[in-house]
Formats: structure tokens, C-alpha cells, sequence
């Protein structure tokens, strides 16, 4: 396959966390090309010599998305974005700032044909089952019913493609389990939902659903979305980290080394590094979000689902499911 573009400058310590995932991958098996400085061109480890897509300029993680894209055509951002729009990669993956990577992807590679607003989509990890597919997770503060319904379609093929899921059960996030809770966005989204073809949906779900065995899929828009995901991640880390501070008391010492063997597991599933980022859909072609402070094992997570997502052809069911939703003048148009 086409090699997965690694932004070698996005993120809180690049370039080194990147580059050091882009070696990692590319033993995995994963072609990798980096997007940087001049400066890091022929680097070698292992015998193994990572291509270089030479790019002088790097958007910041303070600089305004639009802007920054838009004046620095010569940005790491840019140029992955570009070399997956120009067929010279498969997909893209960036640990920089957030709003120019969907910015970079939305203006370059474009949106698929009849896609509302792209999405940020999150899985979050649930014990003992697939993880939930969150959407929108931050692309969209304000968003309009008619697009939680495409945000519904587009997670549903991301949690087949991306977990084997036959058949994912959508649920809406609100106030209520019941049909008429949540404000008018949410009741409006609702009928739409129940009526709409292709997809599972269960009805409204509440946020102690979200790391639950019981939906597959959870829609809500931009801003609540990320509400939701910075609180669950501030909740565990805050867990783990008073865990390993009980288990560092003497007293505790024989009783966390007989719970350990059964606590890691659980702490690598919920460690965000093991999915390596989150996707963004609705944009012509893969693009890969990753935290600001990835660590190496992020960045090979991340290239190895972008790589399994364009294998799946992720873009390509997606565009095959809005086109069946657009009415003829849309199609047409």
C-alpha cells in the first residue's frame, strides 16, 4: 500500500515521539513517509531509512487552525494533507494542533460528496467488549439534527470497519432514555433518527452509557462530545493514578503484586495510546488525530489503524452511504 504520512513536527515534544513511532511501524510492516524539515531527511534505524516529504513551515499548537493553514501552504499539516489528496500517501496522521489537522484535511483533501460537516470520531474503551464509537468529539460545537444523522451513518461504518461490528447500535446521548428528553436539537434528531434507513438506532442514551456494553455507537454534537471525552479521561487518569499510589504503600505491597497480572490488561485498555487517536470522517481520505502528547506507542497505534481503516476502505463505505441518503437534486448538484 501507499505510505501512511506521519506529520514528523505535530506535537507537545516533536519530532521524537514521531519519529520513533515511524520506525516502530514501518517494522511492524506499515510504509511509512515523513513530513518535515529538510533537516530529517535519510534517517536511518535498524538498517531501515524513513522518505522524507520536505516541508519548511509548522503550524503551531497556539496558532489559529484556518489561518494557519491557509498562510502556511508549506506546513508539515499541509503537505501530509496534501500527499494524500495527491495519491502519494494512504492516509494521514498528525499529534499538532487539533483544528488545523481537520482544517489541513477538510480544505485539501476535500469532503465527500453530500457530507454535512466532517466528525471527530473517538472510540472509548468499554471492559469486556468493543469500544464505543463517540461522535462528534469536537469538529462541531453547534451542529443541526439532519448532521447527527450523518454523524450516526458515519460512526456505524467506522465501528463495522474498524471493531467487526455487523450490525452497531446507535444510540443518541441526552438527558433521558425516554423519546421526549433533551432540548429541541435532541427531539428534532430523534424523529430523524428512528426514521432514517441504515441505521441501528436504540433511542436516546445517557452518558453512563458511554463506557457500556450497551451501544456501539454514541452521536451528540461537537461540544458535548468533548465535554464528555475530557471528562472521561480526567476520571481515569485520576483513578489509575490513586490506584498506583495505594499499591506504592508497603502495607498494600503483597496485595498489589497478586492484583497486577489482572490490572494491566484492564490499565492497556484504557490507555489512550493503545488506539493511537481519534478519525476524522466525512473527509476524502483517512486522517488520523492524535494527542498532543502522544508517545511513541501512539504514533505506531495510530499509522497501524490508519493503515487497517484504508484496507477496509473506511472512505469508500462512507461515501457509498451518504450517496444512497442524498435526494436526486443533491446527487445531481
Amino acid at each position: 500500500m501507499l505510505p501512511v504520512a506521519v506529520d514528523a513536527m505535530g506535537g507537545d515534544a516533536a519530532p521524537q515521539p514521531n519519529l520513533e513511532g515511524a520506525f516502530a511501524a514501518v517494522a511492524a510492516g506499515t510504509p511509512v513517509v515523513l513530513v518535515g524539515p529538510e533537516d530529517l531527511a535519510g534517517l536511518t534505524s535498524g538498517g531501515v531509512t524513513l522518505d522524507l516529504i520536505p516541508a519548511s513551515e509548522v503550524i503551531g499548537m497556539k496558532d489559529d487552525p484556518a489561518q494557519s493553514v491557509r498562510k502556511k501552504k508549506d506546513s508539515t499539516l499541509v503537505r501530509a494533507a496534501e500527499a494524500v489528496r495527491d495519491g502519494n500517501a494512504s492516509a494521514m496522521i498528525s499529534a499538532g494542533n487539533t483544528g488545523a489537522t481537520m482544517a489541513a484535511a477538510l480544505l485539501r483533501m476535500g469532503r465527500i460528496k453530500g457530507v454535512k460537516r466532517p466528525a471527530i470520531a473517538t472510540p472509548i474503551p468499554v471492559p469486556g467488549s468493543t469500544p464505543t464509537v463517540l461522535l462528534d468529539a469536537g469538529a462541531n460545537a453547534d451542529v443541526q439534527a439532519e448532521w447527527l444523522v450523518q454523524f450516526a451513518l458515519m460512526g456505524s461504518v467506522y465501528a463495522r470497519r474498524g471493531f467487526g461490528i455487523e450490525n452497531p447500535r446507535v444510540g443518541l446521548l441526552s438527558i433521558g432514555e425516554e423519546p421526549g428528553k433533551g432540548d429541541a436539537l435532541r427531539k428534532e434528531a430523534y424523529e430523524l433518527l428512528v426514521n432514517a434507513q441504515g441505521i441501528n438506532f436504540i433511542g436516546n442514551v445517557e452518558g453512563r452509557d458511554v463506557m457500556s456494553a450497551d451501544i456501539d455507537v454514541c452521536v451528540t454534537d461537537g461540544f458535548t462530545g468533548n465535554v464528555v471525552l475530557k471528562t472521561l479521561e480526567g476520571s481515569m487518569q485520576f483513578l489509575i493514578g490513586a490506584l498506583l499510589e495505594a499499591f506504592a504503600q508497603p502495607e498494600y505491597k503483597e496485595h498489589a503484586d497478586a492484583l497486577m497480572p489482572a490490572l494491566l490488561p484492564l490499565y492497556e485498555r484504557f490507555n489512550p495510546d493503545t488506539y493511537g487517536g481519534a478519525v476524522l470522517l466525512g473527509v476524502d481520505g483517512v486522517c488520523i488525530i492524535s494527542h498532543g502528547s502522544s508517545s511513541p506507542t501512539a504514533i505506531t497505534n495510530g499509522i497501524a489503524v490508519a493503515r487497517e481503516l484504508v484496507e477496509h476502505d473506511l472512505v469508500g463505505e462512507i461515501r457509498d452511504v451518504i450517496a444512497a441518503e442524498m435526494t436526486t437534486d443533491e446527487r445531481d448538484g
